[in-house]
């Protein structure tokens, strides 16, 4: 986002990364930017606004910049293995989330969620703009045979939050400077396609 209501959000990143997103006010972004709080209004309503527009921009701007598109359902065939699919999907997620800024923002949502509200409301929206992904994905592949879920809804959802989590814990251990968990996903992705996969490259265990 470039302009004034770029340089708004910027700072506001800026802010909550040395203080905390709780603690920042209206007065000391604009403080941070430059200009009035009168001129500050002037762009967004409020700092729950900002930190809105914030987590919208650099969700999009992360997304451009690991070159994730909408994904072509009608390339799905029985030539692409589940694993594939999966492991292709969750890498350009890793991708996303990996970006400097939007690494930056999620680490202080995450450890503000569980006393800040917006913080919250932020970490929920995520998690369900994956879990609503992972549901159209695998209907679609329910549909070209190329996975066999039972419930579709029930595997996107465990499916998802395993995901999430197993991305938590990798960073909590990246942080505390233990082992990476590099294998975690990969293994956690082997075992869904063992249980759930079929066609070509796919190992069905009934």
């Amino acid at each position: 986002m470039k302009g004034r209501k770029g340089e708004i959000i910027a700072a506001t990143l800026e802010l909550a990364a040395e203080n905390g997103l709780g603690t920042i006010s209206m007065q000391q972004i604009a403080d941070k930017v430059g200009i009035t709080k009168a001129s500050l209004y002037n762009h967004f309503a409020s700092r729950d606004e900002i930190v809105d527009a914030m987590y919208a921009w650099l969700r999009n701007a992360s997304r451009e910049k690991a070159d994730i598109g909408k994904m072509d359902y009608d390339r799905l065939t029985g030539d692409l293995s589940l694993k594939d699919i999966l492991t292709s999907s969750v890498q350009s997620y890793l991708r996303m989330v990996s970006d400097p800024r939007m690494f930056l923002f999620y680490r202080i949502i995450m450890s503000e969620r569980s006393i800040n509200r917006e913080a919250a409301e932020i970490m929920a929206k995520e998690t369900k703009t994956m879990i609503d992904a992972t549901k159209t994905l695998f209907y679609a592949l329910q549909i070209k045979g190329i996975a066999d879920f039972g419930n579709v809804d029930a595997a996107a959802f465990s499916f998802a939050m395993a995901v999430h989590a197993i991305i938590d814990y990798r960073f909590d251990l990246e942080q505390a400077g233990l082992a990476s968990g590099n294998d975690l996903l990969r293994d956690y992705i082997d075992e869904f396609c063992r249980l759930y996969g079929v066609g070509k490259g796919n190992e069905k265990n009934r």
